[in-house]
């Protein structure tokens, strides 16, 4: 049986304190907040647990940057779902133009626009943010491979490992293998033939005797 982890073990103490009233308890602030600590160590997330911290900073508006920071950047490696725009709104307006914060919501931006090439430029220049956030870098390159799934038939292996980061053969070869994409020749790699992704729908419009005589009513 697998051992269980801090953060599996933080998640059902912390259950309780993240519904009804008791979520804004400020007696519960220290628990949470040392349970983001967990999550950032261990490679978890819980989403209900990181929007409680945020709440209750909201109320007192008296944040930790540290923790807020890793709240962000854990709601960015779960691109593309929209964790990191609920946390954005539980911060106040001053707080999103104040370093470090404004540089994170720029990395959700550019993120946003899968702009991936300036994305890895500007992470790699945040060592000191990403550094705390364990499995980041490869958080993020799930979204890449999600996009590019959804987006291309072939694409350069430069240019896939280029979106992914700068990575070197052995991790590039690890994603493509890792998604079933295959290597072909002249550096190109066979995403998927997107063609077969599209779906025709039919659509059945149903309509009664008495629309139909309504309707040849009115054109007359």
């Amino acid at each position: 049986m697998a051992e269980t982890t801090r953060a599996e073990q933080m998640k059902q103490t912390v259950a309780s304190k993240v519904k009804g009233i008791d979520m804004y308890n400020p007696d519960n602030l220290k628990t949470l907040e040392m349970y983001v600590e967990i999550q950032s160590q261990e490679n978890a997330y819980d989403l209900e647990a990181n929007l409680a911290v945020l709440k209750l900073y909201q109320f007192s508006q008296n944040y930790d940057i540290k923790i807020t920071c890793q709240i962000l950047m854990k709601a960015l490696t779960n691109f593309p779902h929209t964790d990191f725009i609920l946390c954005k709104c539980l911060l106040n307006e001053q707080l999103t133009k104040e370093h470090p914060i404004s540089q994170i919501i720029y990395l959700a931006d550019i993120l946003e626009c899968c702009d991936f090439q300036l994305f890895w430029d500007q992470v790699y220049k945040m060592s000191d943010l990403t550094s705390q956030i364990t499995g980041f870098h490869d958080s993020i390159r799930k979204f890449v491979c999600h996009v590019v799934g959804i987006s291309f038939q072939t694409i350069q292996r430069p240019l896939l490992a280029q979106l992914l980061g700068g990575v070197d053969d052995n991790v590039l070869r690890f994603w493509v293998q890792k998604y079933g994409w295959k290597e072909e020749s002249n550096n190109i790699i066979f995403i998927a033939n997107q063609d077969e992704n599209v779906k025709t729908k039919n659509i059945t419009e149903k309509i009664d005797f008495d629309g139909v005589a309504s309707l040849m009513a009115s054109c007359r």
